[in-house]
């Protein structure tokens, strides 16, 4: 069985008081692997290793380039061990093979290359006067950072946290979901074996409230705090980090809109959609998950759809050929099955899916839902869509924007002028037209309403991750 110790002050240790937990693999149900189950004490340690390491260490007192350079390093030893890492998540959550090996951990690695060369190409602004004064901008590190992590992306979003941190010369402290906390030891020993100092990077293992997740939110060591995750931790986390006023950046929930309007291409927006609404078995806060069809060609839609959906292969994660794995928790199976015993109640119908064997939710698509059902504006996080006829282009747009969330939407036309108008009209983080799931790591990703607060990526990443300062110089001569 694997064992997942804490990584504190470049040293493996379990918790002061012996305490583990098990990590169960989706699709067998049976432990794979234990983790330390930490305390507020071992976040204590953790928050007083990374603080030494700020303080006294050599990391923040680093060139870019020398920080970059262990970067790429953790970058080459990601990509090194791409199999144990994509097993790691496959087993931890489910997640299917071909996405876990396939693209997270490519894309993990791509994180600490893009960001390890953005802190060093990066530029400030030297600010014109004519006071007689020479004003330009510096951006220091902001100390040490808690970066909570959700069990959907176990790599990939640790990677994304951890990167831009570390690359502006601040240390961490990372807390993976309980769920998943495999890939994190994996990814602390190979950051010690690519160079990062003791205390950079630390690792506790734990859960959220009354545990390892509420201290760190508390804590007076704390300076940042990064959380991906749903959208009430959120909250919490936000009246946390009030009391010592430490900047928040939260990615969090998300019921994103799928417009396809008439004249789009269909096959291509079938494909998509079947993207947007199964990868990670729905399991991803930008999932499509509320599809709106223009009526004209609503019933075309809704067969190709549902046929598609019924084509996707369910079965072993660990199988490449799998599509669509188990859910990953027996609590996340009670919630979503809990939307699918109330299907009628809430006015709709069933066109496919529907509860399997074990863990496992088949891809579901449901119709004929009024706009204030359930399943139109809670996140079910599951394999689990709605499709909904509009007619004109207005309709589409508020049908869209009738959610508290604000993650990101798509849409589907050939029509130039209306991709670039409602792009603009929909309130969204991030809008797809004609795709979805692309990302360019210099544009702003994070959402409005309860999908967060904050943006990072690119300079976004930069202006969270550092405490910018400007510095004015008196140059005038003052001989007469």
């Amino acid at each position: 069985m694997e064992l997942c110790p804490h990584v504190i002050d470049g040293a493996e240790t379990m918790s002061v008081d012996g305490a583990t937990f098990p990590s169960v693999d989706p699709y067998t149900r049976q432990p794979w692997a234990e983790a330390a189950r930490g305390t507020a004490h071992d976040a204590d340690r953790a928050v007083a290793a990374a603080r030494r390491a700020f303080d006294d260490g050599p990391w923040p007192r680093l060139g870019f380039a020398e920080r970059g350079a262990i970067l790429h390093r953790l970058a080459d030893a990601i990509e090194a061990h791409a199999d144990e890492l994509g097993a790691a998540d496959t087993h931890d959550m489910g997640k299917p093979i071909s996405q876990s090996r396939g693209n997270d951990v490519p894309r993990s690695a791509a994180n600490i290359r893009f960001f390890a060369d953005h802190a060093r190409l990066a530029a400030g602004e030297a600010l014109p006067s004519d006071t007689g004064h020479h004003m330009y901008t510096r951006f220091e590190p902001a100390g040490v950072v808690a970066a909570i992590a959700p069990w959907n992306f176990p790599l990939m979003l640790e990677t994304w946290k951890i990167a831009p941190a570390l690359a502006w010369g601040n240390t961490v402290v990372l807390k993976p979901a309980e769920d998943t906390p495999v890939a994190a030891t994996l990814l602390a020993r190979l950051a010690l074996a690519a160079g990062l100092p003791p205390g950079v990077l630390n690792v506790v293992h734990g859960f959220g409230p009354a545990s390892v997740g509420e201290a760190l939110t508390r804590h007076p060591g704390v300076d940042r705090i990064t959380f991906t995750g749903e959208s009430g931790t959120g909250r919490a986390i936000a009246a946390a980090a009030a009391a010592n006023l430490v900047p928040v950046s939260l990615e969090l929930g998300g019921k994103g809109a799928n417009l396809v309007f008439a004249d789009a291409d269909l096959d291509e927006a079938v494909s998509w959609s079947i993207k947007a609404a199964f990868t990670n078995t729905g399991q991803v806060c930008l999932a499509g998950s509320r599809i709106y069809v223009q009526r004209a060609v609503f019933t075309d839609f809704q067969e190709r759809f549902v046929a598609a959906t019924r084509a996707m292969v369910l079965g072993d994660p660990a199988d490449p050929a799998t599509q669509v794995g188990p859910l990953a928790s027996a609590a996340h199976v009670a919630k979503v099955t809990s939307y699918l015993d109330a299907v009628a109640a809430e006015g709709g119908q069933l066109l496919t899916g529907g509860a399997g064997d074990g863990w496992f939710i088949r891809p579901t698509v449901l119709a004929g839902f009024p706009a204030s059902a359930r399943h139109q504006r809670e996140e079910i996080f599951g394999p689990v869509v709605t499709l909904t006829p509009f007619d004109t282009e207005r309709e589409a747009v508020a049908l869209a924007n009738d959610t508290p969330y604000g993650l990101n939407a798509m849409l589907f036309t050939e029509n130039l002028s209306r991709a670039h108008r409602v792009g603009a009209a929909l309130r969204a983080g991030t809008v797809w037209v004609n795709c979805f799931f692309v990302r360019d790591l210099r544009a702003p990703f994070g959402g409005a309403g309860d999908s967060g607060i904050g943006r990072e990526g690119g300079t976004f990443s930069r202006e969270f991750f550092t405490e910018p300062k400007a510095v004015i110089m008196r140059v005038a001569d003052d001989q007469p």
